[in-house]
């Protein structure tokens, strides 16, 4: 392990950078923060350009050394720099330069026999697309399609929500009305939530190959993709609650599906 004093140390600024951005380098590497979601990156075969401790977790690193091995450079930092390079707001003292596996559409139409696409309009919360993406993994999604004006799965906040799902979940990034004849050419039905008009959930056609759309939180899907859809799906709430959160609605239908099978 290498100890660094200075804040100017390429590797702490591309730290420190990429937390600001919110997404991966030019490599392909983003930052992670958290004992557990670097537990959770090692345990799930994360490749890392970097491990930063702080002073004061240098117990945490003496135990995590084993696992990241001596081919990872590992770097030591004073409590103040390590503070200064990631802006949560109770650091652990542990964070990373990492990379997850990247997939294609094609990758995710191949597996869409396997179990439902995700499809992400516009969800920019990071609390419910770490929800979505966790609930991904639980129910047996075959992937997840963010969509233009979802917030990014690299956001700091996101990870954190996803429990260490992300690392593991096949997602792409693309711009949804450029996909649906793609998806309609694979045999793939479309179905969104709404918290409307449409099939109640015990009621609807979930047992087919299927893509299901989630909205954002204030605008919902655009009126141009749900003219696109096969079915659209309401979940029966108390008329006293106006909608439900788009990550507990995705997990809803994610479960539902999953049940049927």
């Amino acid at each position: 392990m290498r100890r660094i004093e200075g804040r100017h140390n390429a590797l702490v600024k591309e730290l420190r950078q990429s937390f600001s951005k919110s997404e991966p380098n030019e490599d392909g590497f983003c930052s992670i923060e958290g004992l557990r979601i670097l537990e959770e990156a090692l345990r799930s075969g994360v490749r890392f350009k970097a491990v930063f401790f702080s002073e004061s977790a240098l117990s945490k690193a003496q135990r995590l050394l084993p696992q990241i091995g001596s081919h990872t450079e590992t770097l030591l930092l004073p409590d103040k720099l390590f503070a200064a390079a990631v802006p949560s707001g109770a650091p652990q003292g542990v964070a990373a330069l990492a990379k997850w596996k990247a997939f294609t559409i094609e990758d995710l139409l191949t597996r869409a026999n396997t179990g439902p696409l995700l499809a992400l309009a516009g969800v920019q919360d990071p609390g419910n697309v770490g929800t979505i993406l966790r609930s991904a993994e639980a129910f047996g999604a075959a992937g997840v399609i963010v969509g233009e004006g979802t917030v990014s799965v690299v956001n700091p906040k996101v990870v954190r929500a996803s429990a260490g799902s992300v690392f593991r979940v096949a997602v792409v990034q693309a711009r949804l009305a450029d996909l649906i004849t793609k998806l309609k050419e694979h045999g793939t039905r479309l179905v969104a939530t709404s918290s409307h008009k449409g099939s109640a959930l015990p009621e609807s056609s979930l047992d087919s190959r299927i893509a299901v759309f989630v909205g954002g939180e204030g605008a919902g899907i655009s009126r141009d993709l749900l003219a696109e859809m096969d079915e659209i799906v309401v979940i029966p709430h108390s008329e006293r609650v106006e909608s439900l959160n788009a990550g507990v609605a995705a997990s809803i239908l994610l479960y539902e599906i999953a049940r049927r099978k």
